[in-house]
């Protein structure tokens, strides 16, 4: 037993989405928690599609730009996988076997569930707890993805100098970086149903979190690329152009009641179709609140619109509320990009597991 508790190393949360890298240091302040480094570097058209790495080089090298404006000294990093690119199971095992007893045991199972070959997957398992009506045997998490998806964030995240330490889900990135939105609750949030919905360039993703645990996650092809694409369309830009209008504003008079609006209604008909498939899944028929995330939570009033459609309180996700910020960390970038930042900030969060 040591008498000095070791300082745990730091681990850089770093979300490679379809767009952009984006690259978060948390470190401990007192009980709370302090945002010490940031970055949000534009990825090149097609680097990434849909998630998944077309060009490493590409990505390494913004990877490489990220953190050296970060100004991070952290090498170790943390990435995700889409949960598109991953299967996870609960399988019950017997009680009271050694994690090593446990390993060999469902590596001689793992084919029963996993419709792959095992050479070409990789595998990891967390213990749950007891399965609830059988002392016997305890429930295991088994998650399982093609390695090509773990070995290209990996060579990605080594050419930009890093060194790939955890490679977790979103899902569940999502599910430890909701714990620092529930405080945006009005009330106490125990037995509170939180739908935390993450509306990127080309992948909208619903997780539900109930008591801090993920109970329920889709995916599925929607984002903020349509309204770019509708905006090229309408006004004759290149793509690049019209990312940049969106953002930036300088678009014709008619583009917020002619594009904008109308894009803002779909994004709301789109909530209101995720919590369907919730509902039609299993036994609830009401979230307690809705937390917008991903790029397109940063479009003015969409909270309002999709609360008065829905009938939810709705709010945009800022997990960092109650983090105290170090002096290089521009408040006003943070708090821009903070709906976009939640697998960043879930990630970044494993420093401290």
């Amino acid at each position: 037993m040591g008498l000095f508790k070791r300082k745990k190393s730091a681990i850089l949360g770093l979300d490679i989405s379809s767009t952009s890298v984006k690259l978060l240091e948390l470190a401990q302040d007192g009980e709370k928690y302090r945002v010490q480094s940031i970055a949000v570097e534009p990825l090149p058209d097609n680097a990434v599609v849909d998630k998944n790495i077309q060009d490493v080089e590409a990505v390494g090298a913004t990877i490489q730009k990220a953190v050296k404006k970060s100004g991070t000294k952290t090498k170790d990093a943390a990435v995700a996988v889409a949960g598109s690119a991953v299967i996870t199971k609960i399988i019950t095992m017997p009680t009271g076997l050694s994690d090593d007893e446990l390993e060999s045991q469902i590596e001689m199972e793992a084919d029963q569930y996993i419709p792959y070959p095992l050479e070409e997957i990789n595998l990891d398992f967390e213990v749950i707890g007891a399965t609830e009506n059988n002392p016997d045997t305890v429930d295991v998490l088994l998650a399982a993805s093609r390695s090509e998806n773990i070995e290209l964030r990996s060579a990605a995240l080594t050419l930009g100098g890093l060194t790939p330490k955890i490679v977790d889900v979103e899902a569940y990135t999502i599910e430890n970086s909701s714990k620092m939105v529930s405080h945006q609750m009005e009330e106490d949030n125990e037995d509170k149903l939180i739908a935390v919905i993450d509306i990127g360039a080309t992948m909208t993703s619903l997780n539900v979190v109930e008591n801090n645990h993920l109970i329920y996650t889709r995916e599925q092809s929607f984002g903020g690329k349509q309204l770019t694409e509708e905006i090229m369309r309408r006004y004759g830009l290149a793509y690049d152009e019209a990312g940049r209008l969106k953002k930036e504003g300088g678009l014709p008079d008619n583009y917020i009641p002619e594009v904008l609006e109308p894009f803002k209604e779909t994004i709301a008909q789109q909530v209101s179709r995720f919590l369907q498939f919730f509902y039609t899944s299993g036994q609830h028929n009401a979230v307690d609140l809705i937390v917008l995330a991903g790029g397109c939570a940063s479009i003015p009033g969409i909270d309002e619109l999709v609360e008065s459609q829905l009938d939810i309180t709705t709010v945009i996700a800022n997990p960092f509320a109650e983090m105290s910020l170090a002096s290089k960390v521009n408040p006003q970038n943070l708090s821009n990009d903070a709906p976009s930042l939640m697998i960043a900030c879930g990630l970044a969060m494993r420093s401290f597991d």
